[in-house]
């Protein structure tokens, strides 16, 4: 029996129901993923009006620091996401995106600031100044565009989704669907 492939994470970190798939996967999905930051608009895909009590209960359950949905909304996140790019090409991309959703829906602080997007690539010791640059790169912006592209060609409709080989699980039950998926690929009781 051959190994299967590496699962696809696709993430924007404007997206709580991402949020919350990201603090989870990593334990709960059998193989480690690759993390792939996707901006929903190149989906063609807008986040809903989140329900704050519905999400408030969903982080208290997974254990996480309470909610503080972050303003404006919807969060302008393409700046963060350029930089999560940018931490993926130089082996910081999960250390980074979580940090940077923490300051989003634990924090509250806004994406598009240069300040929030800064603290998030502190927290996993990137240099601000080699941030700075990195997300004006049009090799960045380019490599985020090619990601999204390759997220809708997946089958990609909505985030949070995970690509199973040729499966592709999006939406609220993500996360689960590709952990039963993965479990049953591996040989594993789901």
């Amino acid at each position: 029996m051959t190994a299967p492939e590496q699962p696809i994470f696709y993430y924007d970190l404007g997206s709580p129901g991402c949020y919350l798939v990201a603090e989870r996967i990593m334990s709960e999905l059998p193989l480690v993923p690759e993390w792939e930051p996707v901006l929903a608009s190149a989906l063609g895909w807008s986040e809903p009006v989140p329900d704050p009590s519905g999400l408030a209960r969903l982080v208290i359950e997974q254990g996480l620091q309470p909610l503080r949905l972050p303003r404006p909304w919807p969060p302008h996140a393409r700046p963060a996401m350029l930089a999560a790019t940018y931490a993926k090409q130089i082996g910081r991309g999960v250390a980074y995106s979580l940090a940077a959703f923490r300051q989003a829906f634990a924090g509250g602080r806004d994406l598009s600031d240069r300040n929030t997007v800064l603290i998030a690539a502190a927290a996993c010791e990137m240099h601000p100044t080699a941030v700075l640059k990195g997300i004006g790169l049009r090799s960045v912006t380019r490599a985020l565009d090619d990601a999204g592209r390759r997220a809708l060609a997946a089958g990609a409709g909505r985030l949070p989704a995970i690509q199973v080989r040729d499966q592709l699980f999006d939406g609220d039950r993500a996360l689960e669907r590709a952990v039963a998926a993965l479990g049953s690929a591996i040989g594993l009781e789901s």
